[in-house]
């Protein structure tokens, strides 16, 4: 049965790429126009555009679902495989990130951020097969950045709706309005510098495949017929800087987009205000069950 999750992790990204072969049209030379338009949804307020970024998007979730059941599947505690070590290894990393980062009253987004590691990286990686990236549009990121925003406010409103805007005054209520402009930055900040490595690595990437086609023509022009045309000098050296645009870029923008998640969210969170606000629920809890235990002792009476 496992094998079945990874061959259909591996056909969601050959869905991806049959798509683009079958309904993205072919380019000659430089392409920076962003995700083909598949699509448009006529919607009451805005339309709604099914582009290539959305659809690749989706492969890429169904890829890494796929690649995680296939990891879980038949887990055992004695004798276990090498699938089952992976996924072990990669749960006690997380966790562990999620413990150093966060501390232990957050070790419970260790399969949030596992997920934003997981979708962000693959997501960037998709371009060594040839795949407009997910990452190298905004709408995406910026969908992620909203996300992790909502979640950075729920935690700062943990100790109560007051303790989050007195938190706007704070060191000097002169700084409330850099404060609140701040808060909003966060979810920018975070979406433009995901989106802008990626997107800038692609683009480079491009201009120099077509700068090296225009030097290798250049040098050998004086050779005879197809000889002259073929990119000598596009073997080898955009393999090089792939690596770095598009492996390590790609995996480090993941890696970022994740440490900043969890240094806002736990930053964001009064720890001592929401340890003072549950001890003062917890006596009221336990005084008015103090008062009801007497008045039933008296009603006895």
């Amino acid at each position: 049965m496992s094998i079945v999750f990874l061959i259909l992790s591996i056909l969601s990204m050959a869905a991806a790429i049959a798509v683009k072969v079958m309904f993205v049209p072919a380019s000659d030379g430089i392409d920076i126009s962003g995700a083909h338009v598949f699509f448009t949804i006529k919607m009451p307020i805005q339309d709604l555009p099914i582009t290539e970024a959305q659809v690749n998007s989706w492969c890429v979730i169904l890829a890494v679902l796929f690649l995680c059941l296939f990891l879980t599947t038949g887990l055992k505690t004695r004798n276990i495989s090498v699938r089952q070590m992976v996924a072990e290894w990669i749960v006690e990393k997380v966790t562990g990130l999620v413990r150093t980062n966060m501390g232990e009253y957050f070790e419970g987004f260790a399969p949030f951020i596992a997920a934003i590691l997981g979708l962000s990286g693959f997501s960037s990686l998709s371009s060594l097969l040839g795949l407009f990236p997910p990452t190298s549009d905004i709408n995406i990121i910026a969908g992620w950045a909203i996300l992790v925003f909502f979640l950075i406010t729920y935690y700062k409103m943990k100790a109560g709706p007051w303790i989050y805007l007195k938190s706007f005054g704070q060191p000097q209520p002169l700084l409330a309005p850099l404060n609140i402009i701040s808060e909003v930055a966060t979810p920018i900040s975070m979406a433009f510098r995901h989106y802008g490595n990626v997107l800038s690595g692609s683009i480079i990437s491009v201009l120099i495949a077509v700068g090296l086609t225009k030097l290798s023509n250049s040098l050998f022009s004086f050779l005879p017929g197809a000889l002259a045309d073929f990119p000598y000098l596009r073997i080898g050296i955009p393999a090089v800087l792939s690596i770095y645009f598009d492996l390590f870029s790609g995996c480090l923008q993941a890696f970022i987009f994740a440490i900043l998640t969890m240094l806002y969210v736990a930053g964001g969170f009064p720890a001592e205000e929401y340890a003072a606000r549950k001890k003062r629920r917890q006596e009221r809890v336990a005084a008015k069950a103090a008062r009801s235990q007497t008045a039933g002792k008296h009603a006895d009476n």
